[in-house]
C-alpha cells in the first residue's frame, strides 16, 4: 500500500499542481527570492511573538502574578502531545 504525504488536508497531487502554478506565474528564478522573503517574514513573526510572551511574563512577575501555573499546564500539554505522537507513530507503522 502506498501512503501519500498529507499536509493541511492537501495531498501530494495538489501540492505539485500548486508548485506548477507558482513556477508558471513567478518563474523559476524568482522562487528562491520569494522563499527567502517568506522565511524572513516567518522569523520576524516568531521573534515578535517570543518578545510579546517575554514582556507578558515580565509584567506578570512584576505585578506578583504566579506564572508557574502556566508553565505546569504547558508541561502537561507537551506530555500529552508526546504521548499522542508516540501512539500515532505506532499506528502509522502498522499501516
Amino acid at each position: 500500500m502506498i501512503q501519500q504525504a498529507i499536509y493541511l488536508f492537501i495531498g501530494t497531487t495538489e501540492i505539485m499542481f500548486i508548485l506548477f502554478i507558482v513556477v508558471m506565474v513567478f518563474g523559476a528564478d524568482k522562487i528562491p527570492e520569494i522563499a527567502r522573503g517568506m522565511g524572513k517574514g516567518m522569523r520576524m513573526l516568531k521573534d515578535a511573538s517570543n518578545d510579546l510572551k517575554s514582556e507578558i511574563t515580565k509584567s506578570a512577575e512584576k505585578n506578583g502574578i504566579d506564572t508557574s501555573v502556566t508553565k505546569d499546564v504547558q508541561d502537561e500539554l507537551n506530555k500529552v502531545k508526546d504521548e499522542l505522537e508516540d501512539f500515532t507513530g505506532s499506528v502509522r507503522r502498522k499501516l
